[in-house]
């Protein structure tokens, strides 16, 4: 995780808390991959990936979370699952930074950006 990376999570984490989310873990790592963000609210367990983009990309930040990358974060959901037992029902989300010469110009929560499959 390079330094401008791990800016980016802090925003999407303080982005999550102001939305009612709590903090649970972030870059959870098993030997299958990381999970950036592991947050919870009253009705879900939700495993975040954060992806920035400056706003002149063409390619919207979720065209990055391939389905590759997908696997990597449901195995790393399941193995977490397996060692932290709750009734909270699980959810994959990206969280989108747009940038503007590194400065932050708005923030998307997609919830439920992937399923398992």
């Amino acid at each position: 995780m390079n330094s401008k990376g791990k800016i980016w999570e802090i925003e999407a984490a303080n982005y999550l808390r102001k939305h009612r989310y709590k903090l649970v873990d972030t870059n959870y790592t098993t030997r299958f991959g990381e999970v950036d963000l592991i947050v919870k609210n009253r009705k879900y367990i939700c495993f975040v990936e954060v992806k920035q983009r400056d706003v002149k990309s063409i390619a919207l930040p979720r065209e990055f979370v391939t389905y590759s990358k997908q696997q990597k974060i449901i195995a790393c959901a399941k193995m977490f699952l397996m060692q932290n037992k709750t009734n909270l029902q699980p959810r994959f989300d990206v969280v989108e930074i747009y940038t503007d010469n590194n400065k932050i110009k708005s923030i998307k929560h997609l919830e439920n950006a992937f399923d398992l499959v």
